[in-house]
C-alpha cells in the first residue's frame, strides 16, 4: 500500500474514507469495508486519509489517549482490508484552525475524490463547526458525494476506540479483541535485558519501549510470538522485568519449549489471546521460578484451549 502526499501521477480518481483509525477496531473496518466495496462499483481507487496523532496533542493536551497501535501496525491494518493508499495528515494547530471549507479545499480536491465516507457524528474543520451535512454541502461545489457510515454496535453499545482501549488497558485482552475483530499486538525490535530468564530457565525476548501496539495491564498473558515469519506458542509477561527490583513497565516474552532461539535484533509480534494472570511481586527467586514455571503451563493450557 502507497504512503501518499500527493496523488502519483496516472492514478485513478478516489473514494476517501476519513477518520483516526486509532485502533482499526470493527467500527473503523466497516467504514473501510464500505470504502473498498464502493470504489470498486465506481472504479476508484480506495484511499484511507487520517491523522499523525491524536487531535487531543494539539486539542486538549492535558487528556490525550495511549495509541493503541501505531503506524506501522495502522498501515498494515488497513492495506490487508484492500486499501490502495493512504494519505496521513499533520495534525498540528495550523490544520486545526482550517475551517471545513479549506480543509476540503486543501486535503479533498487534490486527491481527486470522487466519493466521501465518513463515521456516525463526523466533525471537522476548527472547532469541529463541519458536519457530514456540511461536507455534502462542499462536496456539491467541489464535485464529491459525501456518506455517513453508521457505527457498529455490540450489544447496544458502540464499537469504540475508547472501550477497546479501556478493556486493553485493564489487562482484558480477549474482550479487547471481540471489539477489534483479532487478537490485539504490540510489535518491536527484541534487545538485550539483564537475562535473569534465560538463568531462572526460561529465556524472554525483551521488546524494546518504543514498540507499537497499546501494552495491556501489567501481568503474565497467553499468546503468539511471531518471527521471521513462524509463530510460536508464548507466554508474555508485562510490568517489571523480574518482579523483584523496581525497574521500568515492558514487555518480555518466552516461546514455549523453545531455548535455542536467537531473537536479538529482530523485530517481532507478540499477540496477546488471554490473561494468566495479573501483576504480582515476589520475594524471591525460587518463588518467581515456580510461579514462572505455573505461568508457562497456564499459558499452554488457555492456547490449547
Amino acid at each position: 500500500m502507497l504512503e501518499i502526499t500527493e496523488l502519483p501521477e496516472g492514478f485513478s480518481d478516489t473514494a476517501l474514507a476519513i477518520g483516526k483509525f486509532d485502533g482499526v477496531h470493527l467500527g473503523h473496518q466497516q467504514l473501510i469495508h464500505e470504502l473498498v466495496t464502493q470504489a470498486e462499483e465506481h472504479a476508484l481507487a480506495p484511499v484511507v486519509v487520517t491523522f499523525d496523532r491524536h487531535p487531543n496533542h494539539v486539542l486538549n493536551p492535558d487528556n490525550v489517549p495511549l495509541p493503541i497501535i501505531g503506524p506501522r501496525q495502522k498501515a498494515r491494518l488497513v492495506a490487508e482490508l484492500g486499501v490502495a493508499a493512504m494519505r496521513t495528515l499533520i495534525f498540528d494547530e495550523e490544520f486545526a484552525h482550517l475551517t471545513p471549507e479549506e480543509f476540503v479545499v486543501t486535503h479533498i480536491v487534490p486527491l481527486r475524490a470522487k466519493l466521501v465516507l465518513v463515521g456516525e457524528g463526523f466533525r471537522f474543520g476548527h472547532k469541529g463547526s463541519g458536519s457530514v451535512e456540511t461536507l455534502s454541502e462542499l462536496g456539491a461545489r467541489y464535485g464529491f458525494k459525501a456518506q455517513q457510515v453508521s457505527h457498529v454496535m455490540l450489544d447496544d453499545q458502540k464499537i469504540s476506540s475508547t472501550k477497546t482501549r479501556q478493556l486493553t488497558a485493564e489487562g482484558k485482552v480477549f474482550a479487547a479483541s471481540v471489539l477489534l475483530g483479532r487478537n490485539h499486538q504490540t510489535e518491536g525490535v527484541v534487545e538485550h535485558g539483564r537475562k535473569l530468564g534465560r538463568k531462572l530457565g526460561y529465556p524472554t525476548a525483551n521488546l524494546s519501549r518504543d514498540s507499537e501496539g497499546l501494552l495491556p495491564a501489567d501481568g503474565v498473558y497467553a499468546g503468539y510470538l511471531y518471527a521471521d515469519g513462524v509463530r510460536y506458542e508464548a507466554a508474555h509477561s508485562v510490568g517489571t522485568n523480574d518482579s523483584i527490583e523496581a525497574v521500568p513497565r515492558l514487555l518480555e516474552s518466552h516461546v514455549i519449549g523453545r531455548d535455542d532461539l536467537d531473537l536479538y535484533g529482530k523485530t517481532v509480534i507478540c499477540e496477546y489471546v488471554d490473561q494468566v494472570r495479573p501483576w504480582a511481586k515476589f520475594e524471591s527467586v525460587d518463588e518467581l521460578t515456580d510461579q514462572i514455571a505455573r505461568d508457562v503451563a497456564g499459558a499452554k493450557k488457555i492456547l490449547e484451549g
